[in-house]
């Protein structure tokens, strides 16, 4: 018989709706997994049990017919996004008792939706890394593998949905952090469109890298979210696109795009770094999909180079200067560091140098792929890493490495494109490898759509490690745990 966390989000949703559950069954239901398992994946920096509580509560009162596709479903927010009255540490011991007075606007629009959060989950470090692996708390572990990465930066998110510890999480992705963590667990993670979803009410916008978006066991579970986090605020710096009508879900669940030109690559576009056959076996396997689906599949180059990562590093170094107060700089991790000293070098005339470069070359990449309504890659050059592996090295190295591993994610930053991992292939040992759909500015739409109809083509993503089961064993081998449970 199914357990309340075997359901998608939407089924969670639709059982709170018909009275089979309460949000308040939900909530202590997640809570008491998050208490055996929560550690062990490193998913959450912070537990707010009583505030959830409370929340759910709140949520049941609502009347029926003023209930929405998520409302009474557990959730967690992101340790880098702002929440009003509940610890947010930004991944920083430096930031350790940090509690902010206001809620990012996407905190709002989760509550209002009668979502409920459990707590903040694990990041890396002011967002600077792929990994997620602090001192304000557990490395962020892969529930497939518990001896590899979740990724970062939002690892904690990700191996909060992976455990089944809530069905979705927001996150965000400035270089890859939702579509890196997605594909190490086996996970959708969504990067929207530049200003289809706010960043506000604080930040500069970060040269437009940034978004928040969600993550999820599912496209119809994600596009839902989507639809939550998406909502018009004034003031921010960029025009978001139009909303299709019927919404994400909507989208979603037609599961059905026109006939499209997708072009295939597997270059790696910030390293020239081979890239492990089992990435390139799933991007054939999406490719094979694709074309049975009706869509024309064919050879591209890819769009950028790695002329272009001295330009995105200098972005990178110069987007890591977040404010922290000097008495509190040594408290920062050495790779944290090492990026601060290098953006404090940059003045502002090589800065804007580079973006008007970084720009330039964006141009040109996407002359080179016009045709084409979406873009097919892998996700990453290698299905999985091990904790560790990164921040075992000098800090240069680290970061280098960081670039090698992921030469894909960040360009769909700087070009604003909407852009999804997707857990189409597998290893032998049974670990999910990912792959990039990429649309074209603005037509979400159209790649969830696509996304969907892919995932019923491989015949659904909504698979569990062996993990799942395990709450109520005594002992959790944190150096096993590879493998798939029947769901």
């Amino acid at each position: 018989m199914a357990e309340p966390h075997d359901l998608t989000a939407l089924e969670q949703a639709a059982a709170i709706r018909r009275g089979e559950l309460s949000s308040v069954e939900l909530v202590e239901h997640h809570l008491h997994r998050v208490d055996a398992l929560g550690d062990t994946v490193g998913a959450f920096v912070t537990v707010t049990p009583e505030r959830a509580r409370e929340a759910a509560r709140a949520a049941d009162a609502v009347p029926r017919d003023e209930r929405g596709p998520l409302h009474g479903v557990p959730t967690a927010i992101k340790d880098l996004t702002l929440t009003a009255g509940v610890r947010t540490t930004f991944g920083s011991a430096a930031f350790a008792d940090f509690v902010p007075p206001i809620d990012a606007d996407v905190v709002r629009f989760m509550a209002a939706a009668g979502l409920v959060s459990l707590g903040k989950t694990t990041t890396s470090e002011m967002g600077c890394s792929l990994y997620s692996e602090g001192l304000v708390a557990p490395p962020a572990r892969n529930p497939w593998g518990l001896g590899y990465t979740a990724g970062g930066s939002s690892g904690g998110a990700a191996a909060a949905v992976a455990a089944g510890l809530v069905p979705v999480a927001q996150g965000s992705d400035g270089g890859g952090s939702l579509r890196i963590p997605a594909s190490l667990c086996g996970l959708v993670g969504y990067k929207p469109s530049r200003g289809l979803v706010s960043g506000g009410p604080l930040g500069f916008g970060a040269f437009g890298l940034p978004t928040n978006g969600p993550l999820g066991r599912t496209v119809a579970d994600v596009a839902a979210l989507l639809d939550v986090l998406a909502r018009p605020v004034p003031g921010e710096p960029y025009l978001p696109p139009a909303t299709p009508a019927g919404g994400y879900l909507g989208a979603a669940r037609e599961a059905a795009p026109r006939p499209l030109r997708i072009g295939r690559f597997t270059t790696p576009m910030l390293a020239d770094e081979p890239v492990h056959p089992d990435c390139v076996a799933a991007v054939d396997r999406a490719a094979e999909l694709l074309a049975a689906a009706g869509h024309e599949v064919v050879e591209v180059p890819a769009p950028l180079g790695p002329a272009a990562w001295p330009l995105f590093e200098t972005v990178w170094y110069v987007l890591a200067l977040s404010p922290v107060p000097p008495e509190r700089e040594s408290q920062l991790l050495p790779l944290t560091r090492f990026l601060r000293e290098r953006g404090t070098a940059v003045g502002a005339g090589p800065l804007m140098a580079a973006l008007g470069e970084l720009q330039a070359q964006v141009r040109l990449g996407i002359h080179r792929t016009a045709g084409c309504d979406l873009l097919l890659c892998p996700a990453l050059a290698a299905p999985q890493a091990p904790v560790g592996a990164f921040a075992a090295l000098d800090p240069a190295e680290d970061f280098d490495r960081q670039r090698r591993f992921s030469p894909y994610c960040a360009i769909f930053n700087v070009t604003g494109d909407p852009s999804v991992s997707l857990p189409v292939g597998r290893t032998a040992d049974g670990m999910p490898v990912g792959v990039l759909l990429t649309g074209r500015y603005g037509d979400d739409a159209t790649l969830i759509s696509t996304a969907a109809q892919l995932e019923h083509g491989c015949g659904g993503w909504d698979q569990h490690p062996a993990i799942w089961r395990a709450v109520d064993s005594a002992n959790v081998n944190i150096t096993s745990g590879v493998g798939r449970s029947s769901s």
